[in-house]
């Protein structure tokens, strides 16, 4: 269910050793010597190396990575790493989906541990995986995975809420995403104002919603609007989010309002950052939160039909440098 008419209005996330077969052993460490590491200038753009420093760090695209990327998943593998009796080996993970058989030779798994490709991966420093989008960072191997999870460079999610979009990328390809691909309206200047008109509000469900970019500051926003239920009571609810990091998020500002007959309701809060999941926001609560019946006043009572303008506006908090006291800064 969507809206019948929306106007706006812009004002401007142990086994011994004598179980690793000596042969397996010798080849592991065979490759592990071959590969030797990589030092390139920074200006060098050939997608596959990166600057990196220390005598066993290693660029993503050598024989080693290759050694630890888990044939079945193609991921990198981290301790349990198994192998078969002829040395191919695999992630714990994929261990109990290839149903206890060796997904390169066929041979029985069995439960025996690759412990030297353990201990090779333990002397080993990487580069960041998103080192091709700007992060500078070289981890111990085991390491790698934890800071991955938390990079400032990690490509962001999709915020569209209205499907599981799996779309990822840097902030500016994703406006361009959401304009071409998902036709969301983009609007410039930092106040808006939105009407939203619905002709059944006695029907809500969790599908009704909308969204908008607006870009201030230099920055991007995304206002969503949606109607669901809360617990048995349906609402509507409309919040801001920032399409940067959390950090970023709180230099910024917002306020709404919706109002009508001489009543109105007021929000004024830091949007979060999109980092955190559209269903996340919403089930927070970190947003103006209009009551049905409320909703059906403001439209003017007669229950027939939704009529709601919410306005608001961003603004960013800047410190002045004399006094110390921060002070807003409205966009014009």
């Amino acid at each position: 269910m969507e809206f019948d008419n929306i106007e706006c209005v812009s004002s401007s996330d142990g086994l011994d050793e004598d179980e690793i077969h000596h042969h397996n052993l010798q080849h592991h460490l065979h490759q592990f010597a071959s590969s030797k590491p990589h030092n390139v200038n920074n200006n060098h753009n050939n997608g596959n190396t990166i600057v990196v420093g220390g005598p066993t760090a290693i660029a993503p695209a050598t024989s080693v990575h290759e050694l630890l990327e888990c044939p079945v998943c193609t991921n990198s593998m981290y301790p349990p790493i198994h192998q078969c009796h002829n040395g191919h080996t695999l992630c714990s993970t994929c261990k109990t989906r290839v149903q206890n058989r060796c997904p390169t030779c066929r041979q029985e798994l069995g439960d025996i541990r690759c412990l030297a490709l353990e201990k090779v991966a333990e002397s080993l420093e990487f580069p960041c995986k998103f080192y091709n989008l700007g992060c500078p960072e070289i981890f111990p191997y085991y390491c790698k995975l934890k800071h991955e999870a938390i990079c400032n460079f990690r490509p962001y999610n999709c915020p569209y809420a209205g499907s599981e979009c799996s779309v990822v990328g840097d902030i500016p390809f994703l406006v361009a995403h959401l304009r071409d691909d998902h036709k969301v309206d983009m609007h410039t200047g930092c106040t808006f104002n939105h009407r939203y008109v619905k002709s059944n509000p006695r029907e809500v469900e969790n599908a009704t919603w909308m969204l908008t970019v607006f870009h201030c500051f230099g920055q991007y926003f995304c206002l969503h609007f949606e109607a669901f239920q809360l617990g048995m009571a349906p609402v509507y609810m409309a919040f801001l989010r920032f399409m940067g990091d959390e950090t970023e998020a709180r230099n910024y500002t917002y306020s709404l309002e919706v109002g009508g007959h001489g009543r109105k309701l007021t929000w004024e809060g830091t949007p979060q950052s999109v980092r955190d999941s559209h269903r996340k926001v919403r089930d927070s609560h970190d947003g103006l939160i209009i009551q049905r019946n409320m909703a059906l006043f403001f439209s003017g009572g007669d229950r027939k039909e939704l009529k709601l303008r919410v306005t608001g506006r961003i603004w960013k908090e800047q410190q002045n440098p004399e006094t110390g006291v921060c002070i807003p800064n409205l966009c014009s």
